[in-house]
């Protein structure tokens, strides 16, 4: 994306408030203040320690159009999602956590039987929204050749319904046929998208969920990142520029779906970019290391970014609310103009968009990887890691943000009792 096209995108998001007598009146069947097209992309094990806006990590990638997305709106500081890629997904898409609906690690399936999101929004709105889900999936059906993500409310999808993929030859599925594919993987996501958003003639809602950047590590092509020269990527290379690439190339498809939107259409579009775990342990960088990255309850593991820019955001800089994955559900609801503005395990931050709030007093996330299951609780300063042998962990946040000291190795004060004891409760009540 160009300098040119940059600074325009930034310009447009920065001035949608302007334009919002002339749009809230509009009933052609276009996005309006009240109906926003909404695009959330999802990228695939990134951390707070691998992109920009975080003072986590010393090593970033150079991502123009996601960062125009950051400071041309809001960033969220304490999103709490799952450590692993199903059930963050299964969260965002039913408003759910893991503990009621059973996803709880990567693989796990989401039951057909749950009303996903897309389906509750034009159940709510009488149809108002075009929905597409496209890219991974990896929440059912991947063992099931005829299964199509369509028959859950979605009115087209079109991806890999697993998870990993090679970024050169993978497996599309699109109206519940697989056709081999040999393009850049994170290139034909972006041309689908492009394609699905110039057909439509009402609303949207687009859930773009890039592979990017998880592994495997491979070489972008050389016009989408600034990494130099990289030889094919083997065992006992440095995976880090790779990783940079891939995030690098994911951005740079990014900047080309929002160009390809029409001013007038873009000015209407509220977009949410997030991470939907740590960053692989194999770059995981400091404060984090590769024991409190993706796969882990740690900050590191759970505590990813999220940024979102458009109409419906009139605040700039920073928040520090506590926020879930599962809020997504509700606030991507009330941006379409459901009337609900809590679900289920869901809450709507959509209030914080434009003005400071209280959402939550208390984050929750969960993993059952087989062998290992524990959940975890905090509130604006404590953190409690439980596992189902009683074992706990718990955490001064405010003192201690990267978890180098369990405070149950120690006498606990009346303060860090009291909120151990405010957090079991919470937790009991969550689970049971």
């Amino acid at each position: 994306m160009s300098k040119y096209l940059i600074a325009s995108f930034l310009m447009i998001l920065l001035t949608c408030s302007c334009n919002k007598t002339d749009n809230e009146n509009t009933d052609d069947g276009a996005a309006t203040l009240d109906s926003p097209n909404i695009i959330l992309i999802i990228a695939d094990d990134l951390g707070k320690d691998a992109i920009s806006g975080f003072t986590e990590g010393t090593v970033k990638p150079n991502t123009s159009n996601i960062n125009a997305i950051r400071t041309a709106g809001l960033s969220f500081n304490n999103l709490w999602v799952y450590p692993t890629c199903s059930p963050t997904r299964s969260s965002i898409i039913t408003g759910k956590y893991g503990y009621s609906t059973g996803v709880k690690w990567a693989g796990d399936a989401l039951s057909t039987s749950e009303n996903i999101l897309q389906n509750y929004i034009n159940t709510q709105t009488n149809n108002k929204y075009a929905t597409a889900v496209i890219g991974k999936w990896h929440l059912s059906g991947a063992g099931n050749t005829t299964f199509n993500p369509e028959t859950l409310g979605i009115n087209y999808y079109a991806g890999v319904l697993s998870g990993a993929s090679d970024y050169y030859d993978w497996v599309l599925r699109e109206d519940g046929s697989s056709v081999t594919q040999n393009n850049y993987i994170t290139e034909k996501f972006t041309d689908m998208s492009i394609e699905w958003i110039d057909a439509q003639d009402k609303p949207f809602f687009l859930w773009l969920a890039y592979t990017a950047p998880h592994t495997p590590f491979h070489t972008p092509p050389s016009e989408m990142h600034s990494q130099g020269n990289l030889p094919e990527y083997s065992k006992g290379m440095d995976p880090e520029p790779y990783y940079m690439a891939a995030i690098e190339a994911m951005d740079f498809q990014i900047g080309r779906l929002l160009s390809s939107i029409p001013d007038d259409e873009l000015e209407n579009t509220t977009i949410i970019f997030i991470g939907d775990n740590g960053s692989p342990n194999q770059v995981a960088q400091f404060p984090y290391s590769n024991a409190t990255a993706k796969g882990t309850l740690y900050q590191g593991g759970i505590n990813t970014p999220m940024f979102i820019s458009g109409p419906s955001v009139s605040r700039t800089g920073s928040d520090s609310n506590l926020i879930s994955g599962t809020d997504l559900f509700a606030t991507i609801s009330e941006l379409s103009g459901v009337t609900v503005p809590e679900i289920n395990d869901s809450k709507s931050f959509k209030s914080l968009l434009t003005s400071t709030d209280t959402i939550r007093e208390f984050q929750y996330s969960e993993m059952n990887d087989g062998e290992n299951d524990l959940w975890s609780i905090r509130n604006n300063q404590f953190k409690l890691i439980v596992n189902n042998t009683g074992d706990a962990e718990m955490y001064d946040l405010e003192i201690d943000p990267y978890e180098n000291i369990n405070l149950l190795n120690t006498t606990l004060t009346n303060v860090q009792l009291q909120a151990k004891n405010e957090l079991e409760i919470e937790l009991s009540e969550i689970r049971n």
